[in-house]
Parts: C-alpha cells; structure tokens; sequence
C-alpha cells in the first residue's frame, strides 16, 4: 500500500484510472478542490472517507497532504469474466461474493478460509466494502496473494454475468428456506455472504436463485459472518470431495 498527498496529485490519480483503495479526509475541510475529489472518488466508485483531525495526523509525515491522501492498490483486481473464465477450469467452479463486508478482520479471515476451501475467485463490492489494506494482509495469512479478487460497481450486472454463465446463485440468510446442508453443490456455485450485521440487501437476496440458513440452537440468532463463510464452504467442499 502505498499514499498519494495533496489535493491535485490525488486528484489526478483518480481521473488517470489509477487502482486506488480509498481516500481519505481530513474531516471540516470545505472547498471547491475537495469537492472535485469527491465527485471523481464517487464516479470511480472509490471509497471516500473523512476523518478526525487528530487521526489524520498521522498521515502528515508523508508531506504535505494538504488534508487529503489517497492509499493505492498494489493488488491487482480481475475482471468478473476472468474469474469466470478461470473458474469453468474446474469440475465444480465456485465463486464467492462478499455483499459490503465492512469489518478488516472479517474479511481477512473470510479471503484465509475461501483459499483452503478452494474457491476460484471472490467478488467483492466497491462502495461500504473493507479496503485491502495491511490488517486484511495479515488477517488472511498470506491468503491475500493467492485469491482473484474482483471489484465490482454494480452487484446486479455481475450476478447476471453469473447466470448467463451456467451459475447457480445461492445466497445465505436467517429467512433462507432451505437447510445449508440439504442443497446439492455439484454445481457452478456463486455463494453470496452478507453484511455483518444486515446481511444480504433485499435486492440482492431476490436475484438469488437459493436461499439457505444455517439451523441455530441457541439464544443468539446470528453467527459471525466468517465464521458462517467457513461453515457453508467446508460443506460445499465435503459433498464435492464424496
């Protein structure tokens, strides 16, 4: 990872297609140059934050931010047809798509479990999404350097490229019909996990061709979502390894 300081340098990198992860502001500034940078983050569907003053500090030592920096991607993201294309390799191609995962940890932990499961490729959405950032890296275990990764602006448009593509689309939800363990995966698998604490957004439950649920026995009604992400893939791979 690596930073761009100054409003016209980190301007520039946006408009010039740059890969970048997100930008970041120091909160309480209100100007015509952030405002651009804003309007163009938005457009490339790069997240936009601001931050505390103080918080922000620590980025000053990299020059002269003139509050505002932007962290580069060194990762390089794949195109959905390319994960796709890479995927129809295997017997049984399985795809996961990660439906704005918020939190660093988890999705670090969740990118960790996809690779031992095997998966060929994850999906992940552009806006109210986890960067990959140095917390991901070192929650995934090195898995970061081994899994294909897309980036996606539009969720809707790649879930139709799943299915014109021979995909079954299982989504995992508390108000899933179907126990995750009764469905057959011997099948191009495109499994969708939701937001931490809403899960999958209504709109893209019902673009879903499945609904599973995971069966709870206790008080609590919800399960960690990587945790829940390990349980549906190491199903997904038993039935497919007997």
């Amino acid at each position: 990872m690596k930073l761009i300081v100054g409003r016209k340098p980190v301007l520039e990198a946006i408009n010039s297609g740059r890969e970048i992860d997100q930008v970041i502001v120091s909160f309480g500034q209100r100007n015509a140059a952030i405002d651009k940078i804003r309007i163009a983050a938005k457009k490339h569907g790069i997240k936009f934050t601001q931050m505390p003053p103080q918080k922000f500090k620590k980025y000053e030592k990299s020059g002269n931010t003139q509050g505002v920096v932007a962290i580069t991607i060194d990762y390089r993201f794949y195109e959905v047809e390319e994960l796709i294309d890479f995927s129809k390799e295997n017997r049984y191609p399985l795809l996961l798509i990660l439906d704005t995962i918020q939190d660093t940890h988890n999705l670090g932990a969740i990118l960790r479990t996809a690779e031992t499961a095997g998966v060929d490729g994850i999906i992940v959405t552009s806006n109210n999404s986890a960067p990959l950032n140095e917390t991901v890296e070192k929650t995934s275990a090195g898995a970061l350097s081994h899994v294909k990764i897309a980036r996606v602006n539009n969720l809707r448009n790649a879930i139709a490229k799943l299915k014109e593509s021979g995909f079954w689309v299982i989504g995992t939800s508390l108000k899933g019909k179907d126990d995750y363990t009764k469905i057959d995966y011997k099948m191009p698998v495109a499994l969708i996990m939701g937001n931490e604490e809403k899960g999958i957004r209504k709109l893209t439950a019902d673009l879903c061709d499945i609904l599973v649920k995971i069966p709870m026995e206790g008080k609590l009604q919800s399960l960690n979502v990587s945790v829940a992400t390990g349980i549906v893939l190491y199903e997904i791979l038993r039935q497919r390894n007997t």
